[in-house]
């Protein structure tokens, strides 16, 4: 209770500084959230997604999971992309990976953990489909950081190809999915480069996946 009761007192001291800042800022709040982005980002209670962007609430749609997976029978995962694109209209969606990440590891170590073993099984499909590329670096630490980028890359591949995305660039609603990954070592976003704006450039990117690259760190 101990525990609680300071999660309370700070939550009554930050919603008096935001007053103080802006007496207007909870009445504009309780209006409809028009956010640009949806976040699709990792569980790690090292990467708070509005913060590491500067964002206040109300800006940014926010989903988040172990490894920052993207899964075609998660349907949490997916009534968020769903609800952000045809109710909140967002016009870009950003999966962000992070370097260091204990989901992605596991994968990579074929680490036991339990009942996330299954959902970590899909951070290990990626682990598999580029075997030779991560074999080919030098040190764990480089394999661990090129799968956080690829296991990103999968992700934003795996966004593009739901049937909300795909339906929403059909009707011609501008949309686009990028790529990035968070360094917790200096708190700096990392912008991968992958971004799909159309049906057409999934091929491109589930190829380029596969290519050789920067071992991040």
């Amino acid at each position: 209770m101990h525990a609680l009761g300071q999660l309370l007192a700070n939550n009554r001291a930050w919603a008096a500084e935001m007053t103080r800042h802006d007496p207007n800022f909870f009445q504009r709040l309780t209006g409809q959230q028009a956010p640009h982005y949806l976040w699709i980002g990792c569980a790690d209670s090292r990467v708070p997604a509005n913060q590491i962007v500067g964002l206040l609430p109300g800006e940014m749609f926010v989903h988040r999971n172990v490894a920052n997976v993207v899964v075609h029978a998660d349907l949490n995962c997916l009534s968020a992309i769903q609800f952000s694109v045809d109710v909140l209209k967002v016009g870009h969606i950003i999966v962000c990976g992070h370097y260091g990440c204990g989901g992605v590891l596991a994968a990579l170590r074929d680490v036991k953990l339990g009942l996330i073993d299954n959902w970590l099984r899909h951070v290990q499909d990626v682990r598999w489909k580029h075997q030779a590329q991560l074999d080919s670096l030098a040190t764990e630490a480089q394999r661990h950081n090129r799968l956080c980028e690829l296991n990103v890359i999968e992700q934003v591949v795996n966004v593009s190809q739901t049937t909300v995305v795909r339906d929403a660039w059909a009707r011609g609603q501008a949309l686009a999915v990028h790529g990035s990954i968070y360094d917790l070592h200096d708190g700096l976003i990392r912008d991968l480069g992958a971004c799909v704006t159309a049906d057409a450039e999934i091929p491109a990117w589930s190829e380029r996946a596969g290519l050789g690259g920067s071992a991040g760190k």
